[in-house]
Order: structure tokens, then sequence, then C-alpha cells
């Protein structure tokens, strides 16, 4: 690869999006992943408002409007199953942003689409990076090292890139649960996105269609999450609603429960020489507010137009300044979320519409792009 190519460690979504970012604004890439099967195949994913519309600036507008089922509305519902509050998501985003569920495996599918049919991905392991006067040297778990003018570290949560270049340390238990339990369940019937709140724990539904649903469960205020299924079941039993028999259909099949820990990441830097971190590895948060798919698309978008803007020694810089402000609003509506998620569920049901506005609005505004 020549000298002004960039490495892109990891192929999830920002790592793909990225790639596609880079490849619309004329920037040669190359993608490495680790993992041969890209994560967990079967799951849903939540794309909020601005993340649709990063799709329709990535040019996939068409595709993700054919994909899962739109998220028309939301309800926060007590454990007795009482209505506490209802959002309108079609109202607070506008046409052609409005938010959708979709299958983990189609939105990759989709930003993986690529004219030369991804010919510069491979499955490989970045074991060290090191920064260099002119961009920085990667080797990799076979022992071969390259050369790259950049390397844009979008490899998540336990990020190789990361602590290779600031260390280990940046990662925390999130403040709202240690771990949770997600699954595809039998849809009970429920057609928005629906937050089942107890005093100690919350169970989410969101409909991928009539026969299925996005499950979502974890205690809140940091409590533990056992990973045996029957945490589950003690948790959730004497909820009123759909929840216990969702749980139970789930527990039939514990094949098709994931349980993992929850891990924010908390940074003071993104970014060192010409060494860049994007999504989760830069920005991790709790999916109180299912924005990280969404943060990661519109990081690579920036990312791509700081780097077709020339002078890569500063871009880091240049990046950072242009998106610490809108990541940063939604880490401190995540931490203000989690923090009262352990008050009484009425004064929850009173204060969400509030928090819901505050935290979306700001996040419809268009991103700082460069006309093309």
């Amino acid at each position: 690869m020549p000298d002004n190519s960039v490495l892109i460690a990891g192929g999830g979504i920002a790592g793909l999006a990225l790639e596609r970012a880079l490849r619309r604004q004329g920037v040669p890439s190359a993608l490495v992943e680790r993992d041969p099967d890209g994560g967990l195949g079967g799951l849903a994913i939540h794309l909020t408002g601005n993340a649709i519309a990063a799709l329709h600036t990535l040019g996939l507008g068409e595709g993700i409007e054919q994909l899962g089922r739109p998220v028309r509305r939301r309800e926060y519902r007590s454990n007795k199953n009482r209505l506490l509050c209802t959002m309108d998501e079609e109202a607070l985003w506008a046409p052609g942003s409005r938010p959708r569920l979709v299958r983990r495996t189609d939105l990759m599918a989709l930003l993986a689409e690529a004219p030369d049919g991804g010919e510069s991905r491979r499955v490989a392991t970045v074991t060290s990076v090191r920064p260099t006067t002119a961009g920085a040297a990667v080797t990799f778990a076979d022992g071969h090292v390259e050369e790259h003018g950049l390397v844009a570290g979008a490899d998540g949560v336990h990020s190789v890139v990361r602590t290779e270049l600031l260390g280990a340390s940046g990662t925390r238990a999130a403040l709202l649960s240690t771990a949770s339990w997600r699954g595809m369940a039998p849809n009970p019937g429920v057609d928005c996105l629906t937050v089942w709140m107890g005093r100690g724990s919350a169970a989410i539904l969101i409909p991928l269609s009539d026969d299925e649903a996005y499950f979502y469960a974890s205690s809140v205020q940091g409590g533990p999450v056992e990973n045996d299924p029957s945490w589950l079941g003690r948790t959730f039993g004497d909820f009123a609603g759909p929840i216990p028999e969702v749980v139970d259909a789930l527990m039939a099949d514990p094949s098709r429960l994931y349980h993992s820990p929850v891990t924010e990441v908390r940074i003071p830097e993104w970014s060192k020489g010409r060494c860049v971190l994007i999504g989760d590895a830069a920005h991790a948060t709790a999916p109180v507010w299912g924005a990280g798919a969404g943060l990661a698309m519109e990081d690579a978008l920036v990312l791509a137009d700081v780097l077709a803007e020339g002078d890569w020694d500063t871009a880091g810089a240049r990046f950072e300044a242009r998106r610490r402000a809108r990541v940063g609003h939604i880490a401190k509506m995540t931490d203000l979320t989690s923090r009262g998620a352990g008050t009484p569920v009425w004064i929850r049901g009173l204060l969400l519409p509030r928090t819901y506005r505050a935290t979306y609005l700001p996040m419809r505004r268009p991103l700082d792009l460069r006309p093309r």
C-alpha cells in the first residue's frame, strides 16, 4: 500500500462506515478485522434518527429504508405495566431520518457493499501500533509489519489500537448496569419501542416484525446481572404485561440469549500522531439512548472529511475538535439518565419526556461536512 493509505483496524459499523466514507472522498484505505465472523450476527440494532441521516450521507438511504421496521414511537411503563409516558419518534425526527430497528447482519451487509467487492479487506489481528514521522507502523499477529499514512482504530471497546497508543486505562463498568442480557424473542404484540421499569431493573422490547422483537434487559444503578439465565426469571417474574412471557420463551431456548458486560470508554484524547480512534474504541457508552451506531457512522463521515482536506499530521486534533461536543453531549445525557435510573418509577415517568427531548434535539443538527 502507498504511504498515503489509511489502515482501518476493525470491520464493525465504525470501520465499514469509514471505509465507505473514505472511498467516496477518494482516499485509499485497507481494512483488517480480527473476527472472521464479524461479531454477533443474529441480533438487532436500534438506529436513531441521526444514524439514519448518516446512512443517507453515506449513499445508503434507499438501502436502509428497505431493512427492518420503523420505530414510530416509544412507551415507558412501570413494572405493573402502567403507561408512564409516550414519545412520538416520527414527530421528533425529520422525514428521511426516522429511527429503525434492523438486524445487525443486514446493516453490516449494507455498509459492506463496495464496487470493488471489498478486495481491500482481510482477516488479520493487529498486535502493535507505533506512530512514526510519516504515519504508523503496524505489527500483525503473524509478525509482519506494514506502514500506513494513518491508522484508524475502529476496533471497539477492547481496542488494541487504543491500548497500544494510550495505555490500558479509560474503560469502566457502565453506571447503569455492569452487564446485560439480549436476544431475539417472539413478539408478544408490541408495536413500538417499549421499556418496562422496576425499582432495580429494566427490560426493553423493540419490534422487528409482527413475529419477532429485540429484547434487552439489565439492572439499574450498577446492580449485578448474573450470567445465569435464571437471573431473568427471578428479576422479571413478577412484572405485569408481556415480559415474563418473553423471558420464559427465551429461557426455554437459552441459545437465543447473550450475556455481556456493559463497558464504557471515557478517555481525554482520541488520537496520537497519525493514529485516530473512532466509534466505541474512543467513546463507548451504555445503550441508554441507543446512540452508539449513529455516533460511530458520524465519526466515520467527519474523519473522512478531515482526511480529504489534507495535512494528516493535524487530522486527529481537527477530528476531535469537530466531534467532542456532540459525543460529549450523549455521554453527559447517558450519565444523567443512568444516575436517575434508581429513583421511583413514577418520578422517572415525569422526567423522561424532558430528558428524551434534551438528548435527541441536538442530534437533529446536521454534521459539519464540506460540500461535495
